[in-house]
């Protein structure tokens, strides 16, 4: 019996809107491919995100062009050949692995890992809105040791020094979303300095990263928008201090190991972030973070409902996926 492939639309309210410099939303619009062969079903999820050209139709049609070599057993390698990066083939990608997974070639943990998965911290973010609703959202947030804030505004000063008041015992990840520019960079670099910031994401937008070569700065700078595979690496080589592997970006767990490993060669740090989605996009991610120096897999904190069966979170801390979900 020969493979099948079918995709579903699925929305997941949010328990708040979620804001950053380029819009809002309330709720995550995700796809989920499912690829089944005779008894056995992996899924993948992934989210089209607007920024990089993607939209629900063009992802779905994307997966729906690969119908055919799914149907003839198309490999996780050849996938690699036959997709373009982005969130397309990442969900056949991870449906891929839980397949192999099902069909009794041994947990994905084990087979990309010698040392089994453990709990991680994953930071939490504090989306964007005026200072004061901000540090609201921060003080609320108080007890968790690493919070991502958005930001991206003409005040960004006041922004993050509220948060940092609101939240003093809390690391804090900046991100930006490419909303800063060359005038303003070294400003804020030095405020990030004063307040306790461990990391700044993509300050620049993608594109303008020479900027940042040679600038002095106490607090690492991290690519996102700027990197999507390991072919990214080396123009970002003396720019930025870190790199955001997000499995949209990089069209899936497969890619993304490969990003990873090369990335900690060429001595960048890794963080491991994600879209907004459920539990099912964040497990294959979990075991990409494993030894990742941040880790956002923060995705169903932020929904008013997660799928079942879901990730176990403890506060801050997320657990490794168990089979039922993925993997």
């Amino acid at each position: 019996m020969g493979r099948t492939l079918s995709i579903d639309e699925e929305r997941f309210p949010l328990a708040a809107a979620f804001t950053i410099s380029r819009g809002s939303k309330t709720e995550a619009a995700v796809l989920t491919c499912t690829v089944s062969e005779g008894e056995n079903a992996g899924r993948g999820e992934c989210v089209p995100y607007a920024r990089y050209g993607e939209t629900l139709d063009s992802v779905r049609a994307e997966i729906e062009a690969m119908r055919e070599a799914s149907g003839r057993g198309m490999t996780r390698e050849a996938l690699l050949d036959a997709m373009e990066p982005g969130a397309a083939r990442n969900a056949i990608d991870c449906a891929l692995w839980d397949l192999e997974a099902k069909s009794g070639a041994g947990r994905v943990a084990g087979r990309i890992s010698p040392l089994p998965p453990r709990p991680l911290e994953t930071a939490y973010t504090i989306t964007l809105g005026t200072p004061e609703a901000m540090a609201a959202q921060a003080r609320a947030q108080a007890s968790r040791p690493l919070l991502k804030v958005k930001v991206g505004t003409e005040d960004d000063e006041s922004r993050i020094r509220a948060v940092a008041e609101a939240a003093p015992r809390s690391r804090i990840i900046l991100d930006a979303n490419e909303g800063w520019s060359e005038e303003n960079l070294a400003r804020h670099l030095d405020i990030a300095a004063r307040c306790r910031v461990a990391l700044i994401e993509q300050p620049l937008p993608a594109g303008q990263d020479e900027a940042l070569r040679g600038i002095a700065r106490t607090v690492p700078v991290c690519a996102d928008e700027s990197v999507h595979t390991a072919h990214d690496l080396d123009r970002l080589t003396g720019l930025y201090d870190a790199v955001n592997i997000k499995l949209d970006k990089a069209g899936g767990l497969t890619a993304a190991l490969v990003l990873s490993e090369r990335a900690r060669a060429l001595g960048f740090k890794v963080m491991v972030g994600c879209m907004v989605g459920t539990s099912l996009a964040m497990a294959p991610a979990v075991l990409l973070a494993q030894g990742a120096d941040f880790v956002d897999l923060d995705g169903p904190l932020l929904l008013a409902r997660d799928r079942q069966p879901a990730l176990r979170y403890e506060g801050s801390t997320v657990h490794p996926p168990e089979s039922a979900l993925w993997g």
